[in-house]
């Protein structure tokens, strides 16, 4: 199973749409993942009509009509591969021992808001992947998604991908 991972797209704010690399790598994945602040209504109708399958929670920045479609927290299982997607969690500092009380059970936990890429395991095995931006680099030299596969319940083929 292939993934593409992105967050904290800001269109139409940062950008006007989404970079063509980022599109091309949605169009041959079997499922997308969104943490959040998308901002466009927009870009979440162009993605729940152009993804295999999306996955999408709401961020800070999203308004009322993005969180009456989107939970703040989207739990899903992929392959066997329990997944959990929230927008914020909290300060890099302790981040892995917060989230591994705060989502047990869970194998890889997607997050986004700081911008920053980010790919850590806990103790006890949780995954932890921030993409990263693909349209608002901040104080990052690009800006970036992630891709990964899914293969029998095991995350494989991690990869951040620079814009």
């Amino acid at each position: 199973m292939r993934l593409v991972l992105i967050s904290d797209t800001h269109l139409p704010m940062r950008a006007k749409k989404l970079p063509t690399p980022v599109w091309d790598a949605i169009d041959d994945a079997d499922v997308v993942i969104h943490a959040g602040d998308w901002v466009s209504v927009e870009l979440l109708d162009e993605l729940e009509s152009r993804a295999a399958r999306l996955v999408g929670c709401w961020g800070n920045n999203d308004g009322p009509e993005l969180r009456a479609r989107l939970p703040e927290i989207a739990r899903v299982t992929l392959d066997g591969l329990s997944v959990a997607v929230v927008h914020e969690t909290g300060p890099a500092k302790g981040r892995e021992d917060r989230c591994a009380a705060a989502y047990p059970g869970v194998d890889l936990l997607v997050f986004g808001h700081s911008h920053i890429p980010w790919d850590t395991t806990a103790p006890g095995g949780l995954r932890l992947l921030n993409p990263g931006s693909p349209t608002d680099r901040r104080r990052q030299p690009y800006c970036t998604y992630q891709t990964a596969t899914i293969t029998a319940g095991r995350l494989q083929q991690v990869a951040l991908h620079n814009l």
